[in-house]
């Protein structure tokens, strides 16, 4: 998958303002289970929001990169506690980009 470009990014950003987080990410790191249910919601709806939790110990930017590797997306915005995913649906894709 290509790198989104900084237009494409703010888009995405826009998008995902309004979103509630979909997956919590907790003291158990990167799990398989984690990662199969970040995979399934990026299916579902091409865009999610996940917020670590309290217990977190991993650094927001390091697990961004690192849960978008395992499930084959891009991190469109990382703030705060949260970030974004992006992975576009290959059969029937929702969000069309700049």
């Amino acid at each position: 998958m290509a790198a989104l470009s900084g237009k494409q990014v703010r888009h995405l950003r826009g998008l995902g303002h309004h979103l509630n987080p979909v997956v919590m990410l907790g003291k158990d790191g990167i799990t398989d289970a984690l990662v199969a249910a970040t995979d399934e919601a990026l299916t579902a709806h091409e865009l999610i929001k996940v917020r670590l939790q309290e217990g977190c110990l991993l650094d927001r930017k390091s697990a961004a990169s690192d849960l978008a590797a395992k499930t084959g997306s891009q991190v469109a915005q990382v703030l705060g506690k949260t970030f974004l995913l992006f992975r576009a649906n290959p059969d029937d894709p929702v969000i069309k980009l700049p």
